[in-house]
């Protein structure tokens, strides 16, 4: 059986930002702990490459639509977007599940 290719992975500005700022925080508390969260959440986006609707629908997109998909690691909260036709996972934004949650 043949593997199907993987979709491709871009991330929005605000998206790297946001990883820039989280790890920028966690680093000035523990090295180990900025590593740790990368490295999951960058893990967990491989998994998203072969297998986009591996995740849960997008509840705070409304109206829900099936594209838009989120996952939570260590408190953070990624979102992102399927585009089928281009097969591409857009990562959107990444933000600690104890803020007020944005919709969008």
């Amino acid at each position: 059986m043949v593997n199907p290719k993987p979709f491709q992975v871009d991330w929005d500005r605000n998206a790297l930002d946001d990883l820039k700022e989280i790890l920028e925080y966690l680093s000035a508390q523990s090295s180990q702990a900025s590593k740790i969260v990368k490295s999951a959440i960058l893990s967990r986006i491989d998994v998203v490459k072969t297998n986009p609707f591996i995740c849960e629908k997008d509840e705070l997109r409304l109206p829900i639509n099936e594209e838009f998909r989120a996952f939570v690691v260590f408190s953070y909260r990624i979102t992102y977007h399927v585009h089928v036709k281009l097969k591409q996972v857009r990562i959107l934004r990444i933000r600690h599940t104890s803020r007020e949650p944005l919709l969008y």
